[in-house]
């Protein structure tokens, strides 16, 4: 059937405009209008940008594409190549994720869900047409079979490869997977199981959770950030030959150690910088706001190293009374002082051969700082109240959430430890910039509290998780284990943790005093009407059309003049402040500031 279109204007900015083929059906399959995604791609080639919402997006040549991947291909092998371009198209779904809540807000969940797959046709990636769709977020019901069609991975692979024997839509399935996860709040595995780079004649994926797969590790490997294994001359579709003593992937971990999981870039950023560092002997310093998981990546530091096997030894450093710190890290001989009846080893003895993971490292007194130093620089030690010298063969992986460098301008740490610490530094962004991670930590939360209070939940609301997943979090990873902490004790036994679950009176902005839709309403501030905005409307007697009407037959007027006066006064309303004008008009920051350059400049 051949379908029927409409011409659509994107509004690209002064000069510039974008005209899109909308179809009303598409083979009698009824689909959301694509025209509110439209709206929100904007370009302005006079200063490089090309911007969708809020993000900053890139036109690139399929013949570009077809070459960077040949390239990782040839020189990374396939299986690393398909790592880094699943885990590239999962980061991209996740963030679509997002814009899907905030473009059709009030719609239903199938019409909130299908801006993924036009988001895909609009970014020039493919044509997705769904099949079969079954969604459900507060049970977690998931089951999504599509057809892809005219793949622009697939098109740039055969013109390379010609046909084979796997499929070759690795991004796109990253894609589906990243950007269903963050829509339900749970782990979704998309697998595509016809695809046309094998001759099939167009590509068919289906998606369900990953517990529902049988094999699903086939798939999630590709997920978690490895070393790469520089492989020359190796064929697309040959067997991988698995590199003797490689680390293990992220979300190993070793002894029941926590795992560190996440999908975002600030996650897998951090894994990388793990895997270089992990093989060595080299002191590892972990910087980050409080409660971003810092000791989850220290475990990952240890479970990629040689030292895997041996002991890892954590201690909190802010928790430890003063007096008792130094025998705690390096033990302590009969008699050193009042009520030592017999000699103990310390942390370091402890952890001989393994990891010493040393929290909240600025707390440690000048004392102790200097006998650390000791260890670090000979890896000798010796017991308060001896004289006796022992060797120890200990990894040193430490944390703060302090700025050591402030520390050390006061005079509350060693300028030398400071040096000796800092080797290889890695800076662990907040959750706040790590958005993608939250549904798979959301899931595997809700799992251990679950089984920690012997409760069980359906799963989440789909207006809970929009609250979760625009909420700032100032205590980032534990602020969140304890929201669903709350969640699970105050929702009813297998039913679904909704907004009122989950933000307290105390996290209210407004310090709301109920329990209720208060939080999401500060979360998510309600837009002003066109007609508070411009004092147009039944008040003042005034439609916008009837105004709008009288302009043109006035001509007094023209639209740019028009943009500039509610551009200026949106900033003299917001008293300057970008951000808040661009809320008042409806539009991005994004928008905003490119309009606001645009305004004519007082004489």
């Amino acid at each position: 059937m051949q379908s029927k279109s409409t011409v659509a204007d994107a509004g690209a900015g002064p000069g510039v405009s974008l005209r899109l083929h909308i179809p009303d059906k598409i083979e009698d399959k009824i689909f959301p209008n694509i025209r509110d995604l439209a709206e929100r791609l904007h370009f302005s080639p006079t200063d490089g940008r090309i911007w969708l919402d809020d993000s900053r997006m890139i036109l690139l040549r399929t013949e570009a594409f077809g070459a960077l991947r040949q390239e990782l291909i040839e020189s990374l092998g396939v299986e690393s190549a398909r790592g880094l371009l699943t885990r590239m198209g999962y980061l991209a779904g996740s963030k679509d994720a997002a814009l899907a809540r905030k473009v059709r807000p009030g719609d239903n969940q199938t019409n909130m869900f299908m801006v993924g797959p036009q988001m895909h046709g609009l970014e020039g990636v493919v044509r997705a047409e769904p099949v079969r769709l079954e969604i459900d977020s507060a049970t977690g019901h998931f089951y999504c079979e599509v057809v892809w069609k005219d793949s622009s991975e697939d098109e740039s692979h055969i013109s390379i490869y010609g046909l084979g024997s796997e499929p070759a839509c690795w991004m796109q399935t990253g894609y589906a997977s990243g950007y269903s996860s963050a829509f339900m709040g749970k782990r979704i595995l998309f697998r595509e199981v016809e695809c046309s780079s094998t001759g099939a004649a167009h590509c068919r994926v289906i998606g369900k959770p990953v517990e529902e797969w049988d094999d699903p590790e086939l798939d999630m490997k590709y997920l978690e950030a490895q070393p790469l294994q520089q492989r020359r001359g190796v064929a697309p579709g040959s067997a991988p030959q698995p590199a003797s003593g490689a680390p293990l992937p992220a979300g190993g971990g070793s002894g029941g150690h926590a795992v560190a999981i996440g999908a975002s870039a600030g996650f897998f950023g951090v894994i990388h910088r793990i895997n270089r560092v992990a093989g060595t002997r080299a002191t590892v310093l972990l910087l980050g706001e409080s409660g971003v998981g810092k000791s989850m990546f220290a475990c990952e530091v240890h479970s990629k190293s040689p030292r895997a096997n041996k002991p890892l030894i954590q201690l909190n450093c802010a928790a430890m009374p003063e007096q008792l710190m130094e025998s705690e890290l390096f033990g302590v001989d009969k008699g050193a002082y009042t009520g030592v009846n017999e000699s103990r080893p310390g942390r370091f003895e402890a952890a001989d051969g393994g990891t010493i993971f040393l929290d909240e490292i600025a707390c440690l007194s000048l004392t102790a700082q200097a006998k650390l130093l000791r260890v670090l620089q000979s890896g000798e030690l010796e017991h308060l109240g001896s004289t006796r010298t022992r060797k120890v063969d200990v990894r040193v992986v430490a944390a703060t959430n302090e700025n050591l460098k402030v520390a050390v301008e006061e005079g509350r740490f060693r300028k030398d430890l400071y040096y000796r610490l800092n080797v290889f530094p890695i800076l662990i962004p907040p959750l706040r910039e790590r958005r993608a991670d939250i549904p798979l930590l959301l899931e595997k939360l809700l799992r251990e509290l679950c089984q920690r209070h012997g409760r069980q939940v359906s799963g989440v609301t789909n207006r809970a998780m929009q609250a979760l997943l625009t909420y700032q979090w100032p205590g980032n990873i534990r602020e969140l284990e304890n929201v669903l902490e709350r969640g699970i004790i105050l929702a009813d036994e297998g039913g679904a943790i909704d907004i009122p679950h989950v933000f307290s009176v105390d996290e209210s902005p407004a310090n709301s005093t109920q329990l209720g839709l208060a939080e999401l309403a500060a979360l998510t501030p309600a837009m002003p009407s066109l007609a508070e905005t411009t004092g147009l409307g039944p008040a003042s007697g005034t439609s916008i059309d009837e105004w709008a009407s009288g302009v043109i037959a006035r001509q007094q007027s023209t639209l740019g003049q028009i943009e500039d006066a509610l551009m200026q006064a949106a900033l003299k309303s917001a008293h300057g402040n970008i951000s808040k004008a661009a809320s008042l008009l409806g539009i991005t920051r994004a928008q905003m500031d490119y309009r606001t350059k645009k305004l004519p400049q007082p004489r």
